[in-house]
């Protein structure tokens, strides 16, 4: 039997691309919102964490109506040439739509956490708040920043029904691991189904384990420089 891996380069390719894109923008977005207070908070609070909740194909039904041929966006895209429905881009558009929300809001939490006397300490001795958010409150925030990007690119390796309902089932092109398992059990291939669930299964044990390990050696080096 001839094995096609061609699911988990997709996979790995979509995860980390949409991982690194999701992690700025989880992180821009929690820094933005953590000044705010009111109205305004609840809104944008409420419409980053949506796609947390929302069923996976109700996602993808909504991307579909925005990047289809008749959406907003997708009808730009294809007056220039650009089909960006059923293609690996999409996969990555997909995976960055639900998985967005856990980055966002693990790094608010963390940035909640942060000692506000201390920021305001830095601000009386005239540290601009650009250098605070690099020098003092991104790394107080790291363990929970690090704890949201692991949790970021788990969800992005496992997502299925919006990549389905954006990007379709192409072997070879968008077909990742979560789909190649669907379809492999519905079409009674149960041994290829069963490795597929054990290699996304090994790659999300191992990449959860260095990162705990490594966040956890980080904390413990931060507490000894500290103490000392």
């Amino acid at each position: 039997m001839n094995f096609d891996f061609s699911p988990l380069w997709i996979s790995s390719k979509t995860a980390i691309t949409s991982t690194f894109i999701t992690f700025f923008l989880g992180i821009a977005a929690a820094w933005f919102m953590k000044s705010k207070k009111g109205k305004f908070k609840v809104f944008f609070d409420t419409l980053f964490t949506l796609p947390m909740v929302l069923p996976p194909t109700v996602l993808g039904f909504f991307l579909l109506l925005i990047f289809g041929k008749n959406g907003p966006i997708g009808k730009v895209l294809f007056s220039i040439g650009i089909r960006l429905i059923f293609s690996w881009p999409a996969t990555v558009i997909a995976a960055i739509v639900v998985a967005f929300p856990l980055m966002y809001k693990t790094t608010s939490g963390a940035f909640e956490q942060i000692d506000e006397n201390i920021l305001n300490a830095a601000r009386t001795l005239g540290v601009s708040e650009w250098r605070i958010f690099w020098t003092i409150t991104l790394p107080l925030a790291w363990p929970g920043i690090a704890a949201g990007t692991v949790l970021a690119f788990a969800r992005a390796l496992g997502e299925f029904g919006a990549t389905l309902m954006l990007a379709g089932n192409i072997p070879g092109k968008t077909q990742t691991i979560p789909i190649a398992i669907f379809f492999a059990v519905e079409g009674g291939e149960m041994t290829t189904a069963f490795c597929w669930v054990f290699i996304i299964f090994l790659l999300s044990l191992i990449v959860i384990f260095l990162s705990n390990y490594w966040t956890t050696h980080k904390v413990k080096k931060v507490s000894i420089k500290e103490r000392s």
